[in-house]
């Protein structure tokens, strides 16, 4: 496995399209020298999506490495007439840089409500105990005009706390349905609930 180097500039010229598909087939059945081929080639490339995406140079070097590693373990699933292989590494290495900052996003979002749940204020606990009620209330309301697909993913996600996959795997239905379906109904309960954002 080649060690990592600095992304930056426009790397080699790509092989042909017919070539870049031998070298990746190589690559499948363990040629590190045709990997070597692949990662200059595709590296530069890589590394530019995942910064897009990421916004930070050091991390991108990360996720760009994780996605050459990515192709050197799963060049066996590489399919040429689903598309070229610079298309292929190019939706891998969007899925991983978005997949970090969801990562990052969901952790600052935990150290946020840690944060809110340790700073404690005095507060008139029957007003709060009517108020949650009152939002209850409303939260069960804005549930009731959901489908029913929406309503159950949402509870399965938001009230169980299951990831989208084991919710769509609970509710019997393709991920991609269960993912359009729980941000169809969250955008329909934040503006019933009057959220703004």
């Amino acid at each position: 496995m080649k060690q990592p180097i600095p992304f930056h500039g426009s790397g080699p010229a790509e092989p042909a399209h017919g070539d870049l598909n031998d070298v990746m087939r190589r690559v499948a059945h363990g040629d590190k020298e045709a990997f070597s081929v692949l990662y200059d080639v595709l590296a530069p490339m890589i590394f530019g999506i995942v910064l897009r995406v990421v916004r930070d140079r050091a991390q991108s070097e990360e996720v760009a490495q994780e996605v050459m590693i990515d192709l050197w373990r799963q060049g066996a699933r590489y399919r040429p007439e689903a598309g070229s292989v610079t298309t292929w590494a190019a939706t891998i290495a969007h899925r991983r840089a978005v997949d970090r900052v969801r990562s990052a996003q969901a952790a600052a979002d935990r150290e946020q409500a840690q944060a809110a749940r340790e700073h404690t204020t005095a507060f008139d606990e029957v007003a709060e105990q009517v108020e949650t009620r009152l939002e209850a209330e409303q939260v069960r309301r804005c549930l009731r005009g959901l489908t029913e697909l929406q309503r159950q993913a949402v509870t399965l996600a938001y009230y169980r706390g299951l990831t989208y996959r084991e919710v769509a795997e609970a509710l019997r239905t393709p991920l991609p349905t269960i993912k359009t379906r729980m941000r169809d109904g969250l955008i329909r309960l934040r503006d019933c609930m009057g959220v703004t954002t």
